[in-house]
């Protein structure tokens, strides 16, 4: 099976219609806080935020935003690229950035790869992807968001000596990832005991995906690879 996939990596992107107030943050702030990809990155990504920042990192997929709004708030001396393409998940994200007055965090709602793509080399000082989705079903692996050429672009988009990050509750997805990590060259798994890979990171706020894979009997595996 080729790892190359021409598709989108995710699924739907509308569920329930937004309240009126949300659909109003869509189209006004929105475009303030997105990311402009039709203009040229700059070359230190510290000067897309309105904060002072020292780091960046991205989270690919954010979901309810649980980890992404939790880091940004408690760190906000870094700034986040977030990106997820489902309408409601970006809704809630611009309607907390908004309301709480964050300075330190920027959106994307359309593909990552885009994202990625235009992102300067070695510009990223942490990479996040957490309880993608698992797209269980064999014939449906191909859209995993994990795969050779997606790995190329996050190697080049992260500073050498930085972290990319990855967290799933489906043991296929988990093994999957860690065959793909050790067949590139660009990065090696941190891990040297058990603990490492079972326990959630620092500062680690839980995200709905999370609960869901608990209450469903499920545990999550949290992998962490060292671009080279």
């Amino acid at each position: 099976m080729t790892d190359r996939y021409e598709g989108s990596f995710y699924g739907r992107r509308k569920g329930k219609p937004l309240s009126p107030r949300r659909e109003a943050l869509m189209e006004t702030e929105l475009p303030r806080l997105g990311l402009d990809l039709n203009a040229p990155a700059p070359a230190d990504l510290r000067d897309l935020f309105e904060a002072e920042v020292k780091s960046v990192c991205l989270e690919v997929g954010f979901g309810g935003g649980e980890h992404l709004l939790h880091r940004a708030r408690t760190n906000p001396d870094i700034g986040f690229i977030g990106i997820e393409p489902f309408v409601g998940s970006m809704a809630k994200a611009v309607t907390a950035v908004v309301g709480e007055g964050m300075k330190n965090v920027r959106l994307y709602d359309d593909d990552a790869i885009n994202v990625l793509d235009w992102l300067p080399e070695a510009s990223l000082d942490l990479a996040y992807q957490l309880y993608p989705d698992p797209w269980p079903k064999k014939r449906h692996w191909k859209r995993r968001f994990i795969n050779e050429q997606n790995l190329d672009r996050y190697a080049r988009a992260l500073k050498p000596g930085c972290e990319f990050r990855f967290a799933s509750d489906i043991d296929t997805y988990v093994d999957w990832t860690l065959r793909h990590c050790r067949d590139h060259a660009a990065f090696a798994w941190t891990a040297e005991t058990a603990s490492d890979w079972k326990t959630p990171w620092d500062g680690w706020p839980g995200t709905r995906y999370e609960a869901k894979a608990i209450r469903e009997g499920r545990v999550g595996r949290y992998l962490t690879f060292l671009r080279l």
